[in-house]
């Protein structure tokens, strides 16, 4: 089997979220690969450091390059790796993680194209991107989603009464933490026993301050802070109604659990979002920002139980889609 060194952010050791490095990385071991990863210095000048010196030290021990690729400020260790492959010769493959990507393409034209359009192939997890992308003139993709063991996630069928709302993501403006809060400040009026429950690591300033507009409404939220998948899976059991208030996505895994989990979802409409989710159908989705409409998609499913059932029998049947034993082959396709 081949040697892959998998460039990306290592770093749930350090309290942040896990990413696509530690879940996809042990599923292509068990498949058989050889996998050396880069990196889990939490400073982000020692892990560009050990992303470039991995890279260096490795060359004649790996066959392919994996490289997280964001939109933001990690944009810059995918564009220096990539650029490090291509001098030294070795197959390299993006795998886009960006929410906002197409905004970068647009924003740095030239940059994007010393990545993409030399890379082995581009790995876009959703259609969104994939569409994005082949629209800017980079052909050499393949869609492969991101990926469940769906054997981890039990179905549960809820019964809804009073919305108890599940948010899971980390605390970061992006993400729009404060529309959960608002989100449940109208639903509490009307069902006095609904909760809110947050679960996530501190990114950028927006827990603190997630905290303290709860404490300004007089609200009782639950912030647990950051949770283990098993954790937050256990504590999803006790809850009915997933939403999701991103400004930017992709395909979030958050989101695709709550799908195999039975949650019905409601979330904003933006990004890679229309490309996982079916609204009426998978989920209910309302335009970025609509607080109004968020609390409206709340109630309509607490006050239909026909319309929850549906919403969560269609998404889990979605989510199984998204099963390693079905998204495997795709890998196994490229790196052959």
């Amino acid at each position: 089997m081949k040697n892959l060194l998998y460039i990306g952010n290592k770093l749930s050791q350090h309290g942040f979220s896990v990413t696509s490095i530690e879940t996809l990385g042990p599923l292509l071991e068990g498949e058989g690969y050889t996998l050396f990863y880069a990196s889990s210095k939490k400073n982000k000048a020692l892990r560009l450091f050990d992303m470039v010196w991995s890279t260096l030290r490795l060359r004649n021990k790996i066959d392919y390059l994996l490289i997280d690729t964001y939109s933001t400020s990690n944009f810059w260790y995918a564009f220096l790796v990539s650029q490090l492959a291509r001098l030294l010769k070795i197959k390299y493959i993006p795998m886009l993680r960006g929410g906002d990507l197409p905004g970068r393409l647009s924003k740095n034209p030239a940059l994007c194209a010393m990545i993409f359009n030399h890379a082995y192939k581009n790995s876009a997890p959703s259609g969104y991107l994939l569409e994005h992308f082949q629209k800017k003139g980079i052909q050499n993709m393949s869609y492969i989603p991101n990926t469940l063991d769906m054997s981890k996630y039990n179905f549960l069928k809820r019964e809804i009464t009073q919305p108890k709302l599940l948010w899971v993501r980390s605390f970061a403006a992006i993400y729009n933490p404060f529309m959960a809060v608002e989100v449940f400040l109208e639903i509490k009026k009307q069902f006095p026993e609904a909760s809110l429950c947050m679960v996530g690591p501190e990114k950028d300033g927006m827990l603190a301050k997630t905290k303290e507009l709860a404490l300004k409404y007089n609200l009782d939220v639950n912030f647990t802070g950051k949770l283990s998948k098993t954790d937050w899976i256990r504590l999803s059991e006790n809850y009915n109604i997933f939403i999701n208030t991103t400004h930017f996505d992709n395909t979030p895994v958050s989101v695709m659990e709550a799908m195999a989990l039975g949650l019905p979802v409601v979330s904003t409409n933006v990004g890679g979002i229309p490309f996982l989710l079916d609204d009426k159908k998978t989920a209910l989705l309302v335009d970025d920002g609509n607080t109004e409409a968020m609390i409206k998609a709340v109630k309509k499913i607490t006050e239909n139980k026909n319309l929850a059932e549906d919403l969560a029998q269609n998404a889990r049947a979605k989510a199984e889609s998204f099963d390693w034993q079905q998204v495997k082959s795709l890998w196994n396709k490229i790196l052959c």
